[in-house]
């Protein structure tokens, strides 16, 4: 009897993690599209399709350090149960479902944080301070990082003397040669889990000497030669024609972006079975971040469309340049963060980016209202879903025992 009921517990955890990761393949992995969208260049059920199939590879191929994080490191002196865990990803799936109702995007890191909080402290844990600290201060930093990098590069890209045949091509450079240095996990490395094409490149032709931070020659030229073939693509296709190559490197960066967005957001998913999975079932991570992956699969092909509408349409209203802006630093961000294993919202990061695009072309482009009423979703977002997970977990106890 007592096998059976931790059976059904056990079952009842991968069905909300599933259903968890269905709601941020609607919600979440919508964003990257949006700017695209809102330019004409792709249409809303085409973005969807394609945000699917990016987002689940970046779930399955980059996934783990997220994970880890929110399974892990939130809550001090407790192990998350399937109970606790069941009960976390309820309240932050309940969050971002309201979010798709109303059209308001609710981020996904502060839903699942604050609410594996809740259960955490729910279960006797202690407060993770520093932890807590390193995540706020990445999240202040993250609209200010994004919303300027846009308006900057938004800017430049207007400028009359910056010729769009140099400037769209040096920023195709620019992402190309992060690309090439993005980790995963299908990459071997003999120093760590996810390797890069750089660094997986560098050593088939010699490495070379050793540079700063223990780099090593061959990855800087490897690096540079990636950033020279994106820079000439893009400009090949600029000269065509300029309208045509630019949206083609937007539709790409969109398409990166949502691949970086599965890498980022899945951990929100998978995070709390991570010590169920790996510990007590004894069970790879990487079949749970199959699971993740497939219902981010699902939620990007039934529910992302309405998302899409509404971030691409009444955000800003953007051209292909400013979107382009948009994306840019959304893609740096989101790879820097999931780097550093950090949580974040990809709402927060692209929604920045669109309102400091939308800047650029002057404060009228912007609806201040939305932006207000949507900042106010964030932040009690954060502070009641600690609250509620604290409460469903305790009711769940209560009722079910454990």
């Amino acid at each position: 009897m007592a096998a059976l009921s931790v059976g059904i517990l056990i079952g009842a955890a991968i069905l909300t993690c599933l259903f968890m990761a269905w709601v941020l393949g609607a919600n979440s992995n919508s964003p990257p599209f949006a700017p695209a969208i809102g330019a004409n260049a792709i249409s809303t059920m085409q973005a969807a399709f394609v945000i699917g199939l990016l987002a689940a590879a970046g779930a399955l191929l980059q996934g783990g350090s997220i994970s880890e994080t929110i399974g892990a490191d939130l809550i001090n002196g407790v192990t998350i149960t399937p109970l606790a865990a069941t009960a976390g990803l309820l309240t932050a799936a309940g969050f971002m479902a309201i979010g798709i109702y109303t059209r308001y995007p609710i981020p996904a890191a502060f839903a699942t944080t604050g609410a594996m909080v809740g259960v955490g402290l729910s279960l006797g844990g202690d407060p993770a301070m520093a932890t807590y600290r390193r995540l706020g201060t990445f999240w202040l930093l993250v609209p200010i990082m994004s919303g300027g990098l846009a308006y900057v590069t938004a800017t430049i890209l207007r400028r009359d003397d910056v010729p769009e045949t140099i400037g769209v091509p040096l920023l195709a450079g620019l992402v190309g040669a992060i690309v090439a240095n993005v980790r995963l996990g299908v990459i071997p490395d003999p120093a760590a889990d996810q390797g890069t094409l750089a660094g997986f490149v560098a050593r088939l032709i010699g490495g070379g000497p050793t540079l700063a931070a223990g780099i090593d020659l061959g990855t800087v030229l490897v690096t540079i030669g990636f950033g020279l073939l994106a820079f000439f693509w893009v400009r090949k296709r600029v000269l065509v024609s300029v309208e045509s190559g630019i949206r083609s490197f937007l539709l790409v960066l969109g398409g990166i972006v949502a691949f970086s967005s599965g890498g980022s957001q899945v951990g929100l998913a998978t995070g709390p079975l991570e010590n169920l999975f790996r510990v007590q079932l004894g069970l790879p991570r990487l079949l749970l971040l199959a699971i993740g992956a497939t219902g981010i699969l699902a939620g990007a092909w039934m529910g992302a469309p309405r998302l899409l509408q509404a971030t691409s349409r009444e955000y800003a209203q953007l051209g292909v340049r400013r979107s382009i802006a948009a994306l840019v630093p959304g893609f740096v961000i989101a790879q820097l963060a999931i780097a550093l294993g950090i949580p974040i919202s990809l709402n927060n990061i692209i929604l920045s980016g669109v309102i400091g695009g939308g800047l650029a072309g002057g404060s009228a482009s912007v609806s201040r209202r939305k932006i207000g009423i949507t900042i106010t979703f964030w932040l009690l977002t954060l502070a009641s879903s600690v609250a509620v997970g604290y409460g469903l977990y305790r009711l769940f106890a209560t009722v079910l025992g454990g």
